[in-house]
């Protein structure tokens, strides 16, 4: 650790103590989500989008910055604070999921966010049962018919 004359410790990245030739680190973002899943029930495939945001906040002491996320479909759009985040700062990741754009029955989606934090990846999964309205009121009509015969 290097020293300065006031005995204060210099903390910068890529410097080397020329005493000890370590390097020393800078302070690291930490992305601190206060959940990481999501299950969104039954849902009308027709009914328009859903959405869901998951809080977060930067728990470490530089700037935390999300540089990109990776959603596993087309059926999944999301959105992320463009600018860093202070340490202690919070915000949210929005995710919406277009129903319409998958088939029906039950779905599980992921989305990755990549940041400069610690771990550098983080995964998000939401999940339901898509329902298709017209196809469940067939589905009734025949029930109905089966109790009268």
């Amino acid at each position: 650790m290097l020293l300065l004359a006031g005995g204060a410790a210099l903390r910068a990245e890529g410097r080397e103590s020329r005493e000890s030739g370590e390097t020393l680190q800078a302070g690291k973002a930490l992305l601190k989500l206060d959940h990481t899943s999501h299950d969104f029930g039954e849902v009308p495939r027709k009914g328009g989008d859903i959405e869901h945001a998951f809080p977060f906040e930067n728990d470490g002491d530089a700037p935390l910055v999300i540089v990109r996320a990776q959603t596993s479909c087309t059926c999944l759009k999301v959105s992320y604070p463009k600018r860093p985040v202070a340490p202690g700062a919070s915000d949210t990741i929005r995710i919406v999921y277009e129903p319409h754009k998958s088939e029906p029955g039950s779905f599980n989606k992921l989305v990755q966010i990549f940041s400069n934090a610690e771990n550098g990846r983080e995964i998000l999964t939401v999940q339901g049962f898509s329902i298709d309205e017209e196809a469940a009121k067939v589905k009734i009509k025949r029930d109905k018919t089966k109790i009268k015969n």
